[in-house]
């Protein structure tokens, strides 16, 4: 295979995994960040976010001199004597109040890699931008390169998974790569070849809209399914049996469609809005987004609905939260529904207590006024509630004889369909889950 020099900007969970990934196929990766503790913690072999896998990847491409790490883009772009022939843009959109996403990180980091040009480069996209962005870094390349050096523009849309994306990564479903240059599209086509997997190759724009589309859709179906757990709550049906039923139609597919309190994280909220956002400003209102932004909010406070259903008014009661993270194998806590559950729960007098395995030290700082606790026991000691909000494994091998021993209230709202109704029920708990009887 053909060894590539790459220059990624961004150590976030894409930024990092797409470098160490590439780096673990063979080529040689720079990863940038601004962020000084970020990079001396990587160069000390310290992993900044938590990933299964990532360690191991990232310690192997190190130790094969594949994988470096700096602090400015110039060094990046030209590091030991190689100069980089692509420029990975990976830093972060966040959106905006208007659920628009700010771009002055992508517009920077454009900038400063046109000031650091020394041969044809083929700078990509790799953070969720909106369609058009790739005009706006042609734009910018060509105003503040000075030395009018050769290069390209092209989209490559992520399309990993927190808690999976090192596997997601190696071995992908597709790569979409959107530029409107063949020698960029040669280029990044010899970068994936060790991935053996399929390539498409669009214009720049249409490779914008696919993220943004991809995950809006998946919204839609994890939506979809909660809105229909609403409906077999009603009537007695089982979502699982239905889900099942729907999944095994190959024109549906089994996944996504497992009913819960709501998806969170930072893609699924934020590209909704953003596509929404991005509709309107093209004129056409594209209201099924916002209709699955509408379910996915008032599916959060399933739990507070239930609780107050078994114990009438939640002021001096008791709710421990077993689970913060907005899924498992993530300490990634943006977005999540936990943040505003704990928050409606407060709101009506409850005292909450919370455990994750992972996610403690993130939920510090966005979970004020609730008691986080070391184990899950401790949670759970004289609790008139527990609350399953994320479905890590090993909360399903609690010992739940103990568990209802300590409770005040042996009272189960399992938000993610973690445990059997059967055994929680003959253990003596008043048991409630999503759409299952």
């Amino acid at each position: 295979m053909k060894k590539v020099n790459v220059c990624v900007v961004g150590t976030g969970y894409v930024g990092l995994v797409t470098g160490a990934c590439l780096a673990h196929v063979g080529h040689r990766v720079v990863c940038v960040d601004s962020d000084i503790r970020k990079i001396d913690a990587l160069k000390a072999g310290k992993i900044p976010i938590y990933e299964p896998g990532l360690e191991k990847v990232v310690a192997g491409a190190v130790r094969r001199k594949k994988l470096f790490f700096c602090k400015s883009i110039a060094e990046g772009m030209f590091h030991q004597g190689h100069t980089a022939q692509v420029a990975f843009i990976a830093v972060g959109t966040p959106p905006r109040s208007d659920g628009s996403a700010d771009l002055s990180f992508i517009e920077n980091v454009a900038r400063e890699i046109a000031h650091s040009l020394r041969e044809y480069t083929v700078v990509v996209e790799k953070s969720t931008v909106p369609v058009e962005t790739g005009e706006w870094i042609v734009k910018t390349v060509n105003r503040f390169n000075k030395k009018n050096i050769p290069f390209d523009v092209a989209s490559n849309p992520e399309f990993l998974r927190e808690g999976s994306a090192v596997s997601d990564f190696l071995k992908p479903d597709r790569v979409v790569v959107g530029t409107n240059s063949n020698r960029a599209a040669q280029l990044l086509k010899e970068l994936y070849a060790p991935f053996k997997c399929p390539i498409l190759l669009t214009d720049i724009k249409s490779s914008e809209l696919i993220k943004h589309a991809s995950n809006s859709f998946l919204a839609a179906k994890i939506s979809f399914i909660n809105a229909v757990s609403a409906l077999c709550e009603r009537t007695g049906a089982n979502v699982e049996d239905v889900a099942k039923g729907m999944g095994l139609d190959k024109r549906i597919g089994a996944s996504f469609l497992r009913a819960g309190i709501g998806f969170g994280g930072f893609c699924f909220p934020k590209d909704l809005e953003a596509f929404y956002w991005i509709s309107r400003q093209k004129g056409y209102d594209f209201s099924m987004l916002r209709a699955v932004k509408e379910v996915n909010e008032d599916q959060k406070l399933w739990v507070v609905r239930r609780a107050e259903e078994e114990l009438w008014n939640l002021g001096g009661k008791t709710v421990a939260m077993l689970g913060l993270a907005f899924k498992p194998d993530t300490d990634d806590m943006r977005f999540a529904p936990s943040i505003d559950i704990a928050k409606a729960l407060i709101e009506r007098g409850a005292r909450v207590k919370a455990y994750d395995p992972v996610s403690m030290a993130n939920a510090k700082s966005l979970m004020p006024g609730v008691q986080l606790c070391k184990n899950a026991y401790e949670c759970l000691a004289d609790a008139d509630c527990l609350a399953i909000i994320t479905e890590w494994p090993q909360f399903a091998k609690l010992d739940y004889k103990k568990v209802a021993g300590l409770m005040r209230h042996a009272f189960i709202l399992d938000g993610r369909n973690l445990l059997s109704p059967k055994d929680m029920r003959d253990l003596g708990f008043t048991y409630r889950s999503v759409g299952r009887p």
